[in-house]
């Protein structure tokens, strides 16, 4: 991607007087340097224990920040806003009062601008440090994807009269943003990505509008990309979420799951974006939005492309610090990702697990959808969300019987309607439960059949003892799905039907009492027929 010269000709010069002298004032205050970071709409002001972000009083196709009002209507709606998700982070708006030259922050007197003041947290800490230093855990993803999960449960749902998550705002939005990158990226970019959106419009209306209508329109986050997540303490927070376009926050969730997706896919990590989509889908049980997700992840990486180019047309101060990882060599090409992404051919195939509890298939699973991107139902979780049960919650804590002959029917039942929605949607899918019957085995290949994709099934085994210590002590520490004890597994061992020649013919066997290679086993799922 390229940036004309004349682009940053026709951006209108900011007057920095006010900045540049609420620095020098907290910088006496602080007794200590005070950093500025830039974006194309805010500067931020780094002092001591605080952050204070000013809106730059900017007029761009996607946000007005020209007038006094506007920019403290949205100082007021991002403190209110970011308080959802990291209200540790977000404290209040002060007004700025005095001169542009001779500026205060709070105190009497009339306003001249108005600042968001936040709670400072410690440098490295955005997950786009992280990445870059090596430091990018799972853990963290997972915690961040658990928490939107959450977040999404409780946020509110768009009202049926607003225009928002409409088919037609969905393809407006995304025509909107390659007429923004018309002039900046090559033509055959655009007419990729323009025939791209053409095709999607014909085939997920009727999806686009389901969403609507089944509430997973809400007011979400809009950002979140990985400089805008930091581990603050023992917690991962999502932050400077957006406030200056409803239009832009009121979305699908699926809509703001697919940012981080999206960015860690395009940070060369799609091992933690399968990570992240593994938690989402764990906690929300939300995997309908596997239908739309693709898309919203190439219409996200269009976003990104068009802010890098917006970013590299406008001015700097000399000595602004650029927004964290802004650099060249740090930010990852996000249009390179939306060309390859609505390029991709879709690849579903099913593979179902099978083994006594211990035998380590859901930790190998995890692995596996780590290197294939493939999606992940777990029959414990399910059972339990079909009993409305969080999965660490225990069944006896509720007097729930569920795992009765009529509850595994419905658990199979259900994972095999899930499956076949994440089938249909393109994903490969890994059925993560015990499969000791044929029966259940014969009908989750009937389904592969019946959709015509490849079919394997991952055996996992371990001696017996290894799996007895597995279970008791898995059970004693209670922080997995499973509610299987000793018991249960002497029960499995007695019942089990073993897989058959036939099945065995298309098995993938792991020993999981040593090291699972598990680049070369989901190299072999990949490979098969």
């Amino acid at each position: 991607m390229h940036t004309p010269a004349a682009t940053a000709d026709a951006t209108p010069p900011i007057d920095r007087t006010l900045i540049n002298a609420l620095r020098e004032q907290l910088r006496s205050q602080c007794s200590q340097p005070v950093t500025l970071i830039e974006t194309h709409i805010s500067w931020v002001l780094l002092a001591g224990e605080r952050a204070y972000k000013v809106k730059k009083p900017v007029r761009l196709p996607f946000v007005d920040f020209s007038t006094l009002d506007a920019r403290r209507r949205f100082c007021e709606l991002e403190l209110r806003l970011n308080q959802r998700l990291a209200p540790q982070l977000y404290l209040e708006v002060l007004p700025v009062c005095g001169t542009p030259a001779s500026p205060r922050l709070g105190g009497a007197g009339e306003p001249i601008d108005y600042a968001v003041c936040m709670r400072r947290f410690a440098a490295g800490a955005l997950l786009s440090e992280q990445w870059a230093a090596g430091r990018l855990q799972a853990r963290q993803i997972e915690q961040l994807a658990d928490a939107l999960a959450a977040f999404h449960e409780r946020a509110p749902v768009a009202e049926a009269a607003t225009p928002w998550g409409t088919p037609a705002q969905i393809v407006q939005a995304a025509r909107d943003v390659l007429g923004s990158l018309q002039p900046l990226v090559a033509a055959g970019a655009i007419d990729t990505l323009r025939g791209w959106l053409a095709e999607r419009k014909r085939t997920l209306t009727p999806v686009w509008t389901e969403r609507r209508a089944t509430g997973a329109v809400r007011e979400c986050h809009g950002d979140l990309h990985l400089a805008n997540a930091a581990q603050v303490g023992d917690e991962v927070l999502a932050f400077d979420c957006i406030e200056f376009d409803p239009a832009m926050r009121w979305i699908d969730v699926a809509s703001d799951l697919a940012f981080l997706t999206m960015d860690l896919q395009a940070h060369g990590r799609s091992d933690l974006a399968a990570r992240a989509l593994d938690a989402w889908l764990q906690r929300s049980g939300d995997f309908a939005a596997l239908r739309v997700l693709r898309f919203y992840e190439v219409y996200r990486a269009m976003v990104r492309a068009l802010v890098a180019a917006l970013r590299a047309s406008q001015p700097s101060a000399p000595d602004a610090a650029p927004a964290p990882l802004r650099t060249a060599d740090a930010c990852p090409d996000h249009l390179a990702f939306a060309l390859a992404a609505a390029q991709a051919r879709p690849a579903p195939r099913l593979l179902i697990t099978h083994g006594l509890s211990g035998c380590g298939k859901s930790s190998v699973a995890l692995q596996l959808l780590e290197r294939t991107g493939a999606v992940r139902l777990r029959s414990d979780v399910e059972r339990k969300r079909l009993f409305g049960l969080g999965a660490l919650e225990r069944s006896a804590a509720r007097s729930l019987e569920v795992y009765t002959a009529k509850a595994t029917r419905r658990t199979f039942d259900r994972l095999a309607e899930l499956a076949r929605t994440a089938l249909r949607a393109g994903w490969p899918v890994i059925v993560d439960a015990a499969f000791l019957h044929r029966g259940e085995r014969r009908a989750f290949r009937a389904l592969a059949a019946e959709l015509g994709v490849p079919f394997a099934i991952l055996h996992c085994h371990a001696p017996e003892a290894v799996l007895r210590e597995r279970v008791a002590a898995r059970s004693a520490a209670g922080n997995d799905a499973s509610e299987a004890d000793v018991a249960v597994l002497q029960r499995q061992i007695d019942a089990h039907e073993p897989l058959d020649a036939d099945e065995r013919a298309i098995a993938l066997e792991v020993a999981t009492d040593g090291a699972v290679d598990a680049a070369a086993l989901a190299a072999r799922w990949l490979a098969g027929a």
